[in-house]
C-alpha cells in the first residue's frame, strides 16, 4: 500500500469552506479489527471528517480535559508502522501507548482513537501527555514518499481545528514533533517532515463554524 513514489509538490494554501471540503475525500477503512466507525459530519463542528476506532482503555488515562488539565500543545508523530497495524497496536492492551488521531498516507483518512478529553499515552512524558493532543501519521521517518500532500493537508486541517478549539497558538512552540518532547528517545517526525509547508497549511485554514464538544 505504498503511495506515489514522487515527493509531493507544494500546493496553494487552502482557504474557505469550498476548498477545504474539496480536500476531504475519504475512502473506507478495510481492516478486520476495525470497529464500526463514528464519523463526524463533514465540518459540522469545525473539524475535518474523522472516524472512531477506539484504543483499548489500557493505553490512555480517562480524564476531563481541558478542565482537569489544560490543552496547549499538539505533538506530531510518525507511526513507523502501516495504518492498519497502528490501529491494531492501539487496540492491544499490552501496547501501553496510543495517540488521539492517526492519519493515513494514501488518502488522509483520519482515525480518532482516544477522545480529546482523555490523556493519550503518546509522548513518553506525563506532563506533555496531559496537556497535548497527539497525531500519528502513517509512514517511516527515513522514507519521505509516505508524507503525501494529502496526508499533510488532512493533518493540517485537523491541527488547525484543535488549535482553534483550545486557543493554541499556531506556531512551532505549540505544534511540535515527538523528538522535541523532553526525555524522549524518539526522533519522529524526522528530517523529511516538511515543517515549513505543514505550518503554512495549518495557518492557511479558515474557520466559519463554532467548535463543539468531542
Amino acid at each position: 500500500m505504498e503511495p506515489d513514489q514522487h515527493f509531493p509538490a507544494r500546493r496553494r494554501l487552502l482557504t474557505g469552506a469550498a476548498a477545504l471540503a474539496a480536500a476531504t475525500v475519504l475512502t473506507p477503512l478495510t481492516t478486520a479489527s476495525a470497529t464500526t466507525p463514528r464519523k463526524r459530519s463533514a465540518w459540522t463542528d469545525g473539524y475535518p471528517p474523522v472516524h472512531w476506532h477506539p484504543a483499548d482503555s489500557a493505553n490512555f488515562t480517562a480524564a476531563k480535559r481541558p478542565t482537569q488539565y489544560p490543552i496547549d500543545t499538539v505533538v506530531i508523530h510518525v507511526t513507523q508502522e502501516t495504518f492498519p497495524d497502528t490501529l491494531r497496536l492501539f487496540q492491544d492492551p499490552a501496547h501501553k501507548a496510543a495517540a488521539h488521531y492517526v492519519v493515513r498516507s494514501s488518502d488522509g483518512y483520519t482515525a480518532q482513537c482516544v477522545r480529546e478529553r482523555d490523556v493519550a499515552w503518546h509522548a513518553g512524558n506525563w506532563s506533555y501527555n496531559s496537556r497535548s493532543i497527539g497525531i500519528e501519521h502513517e509512514g517511516w521517518i527515513d522514507d519521505p514518499k509516505w508524507f503525501t500532500e494529502t496526508l499533510y493537508t488532512h493533518s493540517a486541517m485537523l491541527t488547525a481545528a484543535i488549535c482553534e478549539r483550545y486557543g493554541i497558538p499556531k506556531d512551532r512552540e505549540h505544534i511540535i514533533g515527538h523528538v522535541e518532547v523532553p526525555g524522549t528517545d524518539h526522533t519522529d517526525p524526522g528530517q523529511y517532515w516538511d515543517w515549513a509547508h505543514y505550518m503554512e497549511l495549518v495557518n492557511g485554514v479558515a474557520f466559519w463554524e463554532s467548535l463543539t464538544d468531542l
